[in-house]
């Protein structure tokens, strides 16, 4: 995905081992675009691109639907629901 392959390189050294740091960056740049700007991002994506985007996208939230009603006892979300909706 040309868009990952570029934030990374932009914030390489920024990131570092912790995930926190990644999710920081993605905060930071979700508050910068629209939401336009985001649909151009996907319509310039590939098929497999947007599949796998809605898939880690659904796998999350099925994840954190699960440990709400109990179902998975130990759930990290890379995303931040709360964050996010």
């Amino acid at each position: 995905m040309r868009f990952v392959d570029d934030i990374y390189s932009l914030y390489r050294e920024q990131l570092g081992e912790d995930e926190d740091n990644a999710i920081s960056v993605v905060l930071s740049i979700l508050e910068d675009h629209s939401r336009e700007d985001m649909m151009t991002l996907i319509k310039e994506m590939d098929d497999d691109e947007v599949m796998q985007m809605v898939g880690v996208y659904l796998v999350e939230m099925l994840k954190m639907k699960m440990a709400q009603d109990g179902k998975l006892s130990e759930w990290e979300s890379s995303l931040n629901p709360p964050r996010y909706h």
